[in-house]
């Protein structure tokens, strides 16, 4: 479904990405684990076409992204839930989902209801007031309401509570055995390695392991050089 090859990408003036080659299958979970500043977001940015690839192709469903911009990017079928999340503060639970919504989404309210029971309540809530992990669900739910087939998640579990981390990786499994592909950039391993079916670690803009969850989890060498703090 996707595939990076060779992607070089800048960001200002500095060149955050060497040559990174993935791939995404259909219905597939794949986690790129790495450390701050290792080049993750920049990874995804960069298939949404938010900074400038230099070098490289980048295709979904077989159609090259190069040069295509943004709005055309997420109407092909890819969604971005940003790290910063981007909530509107001013505009209600609902509001915000119906900014994302799409007359061919295939996402409606009811079925984000579905998903998320906790925004259910809070439909009439000011966005800003939201605590950190219901902010973290709402954008996840906007960004299902444009309809995506893959989903890119860009740190999904940073700065939530350990038992808000645990309702969101039921509600991305479920997502999964719902056959949407989903790429997500992750430092926590431990989330990654319960719904990942295979991981990549990027470490100075290079890719430096593709493998299976599995695989990793059982070279500790592997993640102590890369993913420990």
């Amino acid at each position: 479904m996707l595939e990076l090859a060779d992607v070089h990408a800048v960001y200002g003036r500095s060149h955050v990405l060497h040559g990174v080659s993935l791939r995404a299958g259909e219905g597939e979970v794949v986690s790129l684990l790495g450390r701050n500043g290792a080049g993750k977001s920049t990874t995804l940015k960069a298939i949404v076409g938010v900074v400038e690839v230099t070098a490289g192709e980048i295709r979904f469903e077989g159609r090259s992204l190069r040069d295509v911009p943004t709005h055309r990017v997420a109407r092909l079928g890819i969604g971005l839930v940003p790290e910063d999340r981007r909530i509107f503060a001013d505009l209600s639970v609902l509001e915000n989902l119906m900014v994302g919504a799409r007359a061919d989404g295939g996402f409606t309210v009811d079925r984000i209801f579905g998903l998320f029971p906790r925004l259910a309540g809070l439909a009439r809530r000011r966005g800003g007031s939201l605590s950190g992990g219901e902010q973290q669900m709402l954008t996840i739910a906007r960004t299902l309401m444009t309809g995506p087939r893959l989903l890119l998640l860009d740190e999904p579990s940073e700065g939530l509570a350990p038992v808000v981390v645990a309702a969101l990786a039921d509600t991305v499994a479920a997502l999964r055995r719902q056959g949407l592909s989903i790429l997500m950039a992750e430092q926590n391993v431990k989330f990654a390695r319960r719904l990942a079916d295979r991981a990549y670690i990027i470490e100075k803009g290079q890719i430096r392991f593709d493998g299976t969850m599995a695989a990793l989890a059982a070279d500790e060498s592997l993640r102590r050089a890369y993913l420990s703090v």
